[in-house]
């Protein structure tokens, strides 16, 4: 049995405990219908599952996880975001580049309100950016290094974003530490993904299979991927989304990395297309939070 659950933000109230919540045997890894929610216990208590992503909050009970009196400020257009322009994507990858081909069909099938306009890669002939050039995307280099003599400066990087008119940022398994310089460029518009439960399990050498080792050594019963905001540091930006699930008894590595990245494909091109919709909202104390694409008085 596999577990499922999407948290946003960072609950820095200790007080504050969100509770995990349980996948029926009938629709594995579907989601949160509705939260109910105690203004005397703060805790979060499951109803039932719905199809839709996302463990949907109402308003008010967004306002009590921050103490009653936080509002959710209000950025873009209120909605689904239909009217808004179709969102330039830059997709920054080291390998190959499955998150990235997940977000691309999304752009192309519908799902997601944009389009991948450029490729970066620290690795010109990785598998991502093979697939990239297969679909007529721009590939740049960065860092540049001695063996990659082509490849961008900072600031060079941030010129060729500012050149395809890029709106998002996405870092789907880019091994490499974002300069400041871009993230200056871009505040509030870098995502990536990690393979585990932040803030457990990160940080500068947790990627890839070592991070799937250390959760299974730690004895820990839940993992899965982590869409933050990128800021200076590794994998320390405020938490946008997440989905847990189970780790088994007997589960080797790679069995979990393998149900981890299931739900990477899934979560990314998901909180992608609620960034492209403009329904990602901040509220006042700094949490980023998703707001419903059926319901805009409802939030994730």
């Amino acid at each position: 049995m596999e577990y499922r659950v999407l948290l946003s933000g960072q609950f820095t109230n200790p007080t504050i405990l969100p509770l995990q919540t349980r996948q029926t045997s009938v629709a594995p890894f579907a989601p949160l219908r509705r939260f109910c929610s105690s203004f005397r216990t703060l805790e979060w208590k499951v109803d039932r599952f719905s199809r839709r992503v996302g463990s949907l909050r109402t308003l008010n009970a967004v306002k009590a996880a921050a103490g009653g009196d936080a509002a959710v400020v209000s950025e873009g257009k209120k909605g689904s975001g239909i009217g808004t322009k179709r969102k330039k994507l830059a997709v920054f990858v080291s390998g190959g580049g499955s998150n990235f081909k997940s977000i691309h069909e999304g752009c192309v099938d519908g799902s997601v309100h944009g389009d991948v306009a450029v490729l970066v890669t620290n690795k010109k002939d990785c598998g991502g950016a093979e697939y990239a050039r297969s679909n007529n995307i721009p590939v740049f280099v960065f860092p540049k290094l001695q063996q990659e003599p082509n490849g961008l400066s900072p600031a060079e990087l941030v010129d060729v974003l500012r050149k395809y008119d890029i709106d998002f940022v996405l870092l789907a398994g880019y091994l490499k530490l974002i300069p400041v310089e871009l993230i200056r460029a871009f505040p509030k518009r870098i995502l990536n993904i990690h393979p585990a439960l932040l803030p457990a399990f990160g940080g500068k050498g947790f990627y890839g299979m070592r991070v799937h080792k250390a959760v299974l050594a730690s004895g820990a019963r839940y993992s899965g991927p982590t869409i933050h905001f990128v800021d200076e540091e590794f994998d320390t930006g405020r938490i946008l989304a997440q989905s847990a699930v189970h780790v088994l008894a007997n589960d080797t590595p790679e069995d979990l990395a393998i149900r981890v990245l299931h739900e990477e494909h899934k979560l990314y091109v998901e909180v992608v297309a609620a960034m492209c919709e403009e329904r990602v909202k901040w509220r006042d104390d700094g949490v980023p939070l998703i707001q419903s694409k059926e319901n805009p008085d409802e939030y994730y």
